[in-house]
């Protein structure tokens, strides 16, 4: 009987997934290190769709304490989160711990790490990625770790798409880019040209993808459910890295398809169901 890998996927959504990566990882809080691995496993816990990293704990650098009366969420660094998921609570078995940085003196920070309780995982700790600035080898990387199975292709389209709302058209164009991602819709980003601009009011969301980089969002006042509904990527922000793969998609605007109207040559495109809608 032939398999759906991308059902198979799904079926796995209950279970503590992960997946050895070969690139080397490190982190650091400030100037402080705080692990340095080759061994570093992606690991999704059950019913998250995002990952984070875990490493063995001897490839941890910072001294790791179990998490006492200072509970509660560990700092993060400015910006962004990489997930609409705190780290903590956490899904699976394990135990919570403080990252204690810079020696005896430094930093603390509570439940920035979790030691997995899984036979399989046996001696991993897993850590909160927005606690920490990260490394692949030797470049700087942003958002969540990036998912091995998933990959993203863009493709330039001569079919005329229209964005409207409650009858307003906000977007139009025959010259657009779609971007395919995985498991999520595709997405379809229009020049600024074909915008309609006087309808749309910037957003105070920032959203992150270690994909694409730093999103920035608009709204439409008087339109819809006043919720963010267009969004865009540039080159970067000061401080990040950029994101040059990605030059096809930098200073177009995509909709999302789920809190629009969109249609495709004339057609109707149902409105799919996801986290956004």
């Amino acid at each position: 009987m032939a398999v759906r890998i991308s059902h198979e996927l799904k079926r796995l959504g209950p279970q503590l997934r992960y997946e050895p990566t070969p690139k080397r990882l490190r982190a650091r809080f400030g100037d402080a290190p705080v692990l340095d691995s080759r061994r570093a496993v992606v690991l999704w816990e059950p019913e998250r769709y995002l990952p984070v990293h875990a490493v063995p704990e001897d490839d941890v650098v910072a001294r790791l304490e179990p998490l006492g009366a200072e509970s509660g969420p560990a700092p993060h660094l400015p910006g962004p989160a990489s997930s609409p998921y705190p780290f903590s609570p956490h899904t699976a078995d394990g135990e919570p711990l403080t990252v204690v940085v810079g020696g005896t003196d430094g930093a603390r920070l509570p439940d920035a790490a979790f030691r997995l309780a899984d036979p399989d995982l046996a001696g991993y700790v897993a850590f909160d990625t927005d606690a920490f600035t990260w490394f692949e080898e030797d470049e700087p990387v942003i958002g969540h770790p990036r998912d091995p199975f998933s990959r993203i292709d863009m493709r330039a389209t001569g079919v005329r798409m229209r964005v409207t709302l409650d009858g307003v058209v906000l977007a139009e164009s025959s010259e657009t880019v779609r971007l395919f991602e995985g498991r999520l819709p595709p997405r379809t980003y229009f020049r600024p040209e074909d915008v309609v601009w006087d309808r749309l009011e910037p957003d105070s969301l920032r959203t992150i993808c270690p994909y694409k980089g730093v999103a920035v969002y608009w709204s439409a006042p008087g339109l819809g459910d006043g919720r963010p509904l267009a969004w865009s990527y540039g080159a970067g922000a000061p401080g990040l890295p950029g994101f040059p793969e990605m030059a096809q998609i930098h200073g177009r605007v995509a909709f999302f398809d789920e809190r629009v109207d969109t249609e495709a040559d004339g057609a109707a495109v149902p409105r799919p169901q996801t986290s956004w809608t």
